[in-house]
């Protein structure tokens, strides 16, 4: 009797348990919370901390509270001057009325979905609007503000609150990209012979000046030399004539070794002349070169 009692409180207990967390849940600061019964809505709590529901009957679906991010598709948008631009584009939201978002999507991948589309969508209508100059200056901020405004309108319905829209990156298609690679290229190309013409001009305009001073620095040079020349020649004729007044036998031996060294200077030189010519006046018998007036030695 005593051990079936037992069984009977372990059983009620159990059963109390079983009730009790049934019939309690969670809120975290981070989240909030939709009860349901049967389905239905009953009631909304976004106050975090400990709160009761009726057990088996209702149950609780969790929505984030904090702003999330959204990642929409890079898509193609035609600006007004028919530029085609590659968009990659961000937005973040937030779940502000989550009996409003359980009745339209039920869940953030249906609410993802639907905001692609509308996202992609306002960037159609916002970019085509203006020239491609535009989306690249400035006034990108303003039309990211006007995107995100009318994104906004559109996704209140879903019970959320958009809170921005940015274009991540900007880029003009595969083609056009390498269209203007090209270009640029070419430009920079033509650059680049016209600095190497402007160059090889300029090498030649110094080229042409240095040829010319140094022309005009030998024409100098040459002229300064021949009238040193001169007036080296002029000098040592002045010293010879001094010399052929002062000691006129002397003055002729040193004309006729000149004479010598001149044609005799060279080892291969040949010359057949009568020993008793005139040309060899100063070299006696034997062959040895004699002073003026000088005898040959004794004995030879």
């Amino acid at each position: 009797m005593r051990k079936g009692l037992l069984t009977v409180g372990a059983i009620v207990v159990a059963a109390a348990a079983v009730v009790g967390i049934s019939s309690t849940y969670v809120v975290h600061q981070t989240e909030q919370a939709l009860v349901l019964q049967f389905g239905e809505p009953r009631k909304v709590v976004q106050e975090p901390g400990l709160h009761f529901k009726l057990p088996f009957v209702q149950n609780v679906v969790y929505y984030d509270n904090r702003v999330l991010d959204f990642d929409a598709d890079v898509q193609e948008v035609i600006a007004s001057d028919q530029k085609r631009l590659v968009v990659d584009s961000f937005a973040r939201f937030r779940i502000t009325d989550p009996l409003r978002f359980y009745q339209a999507v039920g869940s953030e991948a249906v609410v993802r979905a639907r905001l692609d589309s509308i996202v992609n969508a306002s960037l159609r209508n916002v970019l085509g609007s203006v020239p491609l100059g535009t989306v690249l200056t400035s006034q990108r901020a303003q039309l990211m503000s006007q995107t995100a405004s009318i994104v906004n309108n559109e996704a209140k319905s879903f019970g959320i609150e958009v809170l921005d829209v940015r274009m991540r990156r900007v880029d003009l298609p595969e083609a056009n990209s390498q269209a203007i690679f090209n270009r640029m290229r070419t430009e920079r190309e033509r650059e680049a012979t016209e600095l190497r013409a402007q160059g090889a001009e300029l090498a030649q305009r110094i080229r042409s000046r240095a040829d010319r001073e140094r022309t005009v620095l030998l024409a100098e040079a040459r002229r300064e030399s021949q009238i040193a020349r001169g007036e080296g020649d002029a000098q040592a004729s002045r010293i010879f004539a001094e010399s052929f007044g002062k000691d006129a036998q002397f003055f002729d031996f040193y004309r006729s070794l000149q004479a010598y060294r001149t044609a005799l200077g060279n080892s291969d030189t040949t010359m057949v002349l009568t020993p008793d010519g005139d040309f060899f006046r100063y070299f006696g018998a034997d062959g040895q070169l004699r002073l003026p007036g000088q005898t040959p030695a004794a004995g030879n």
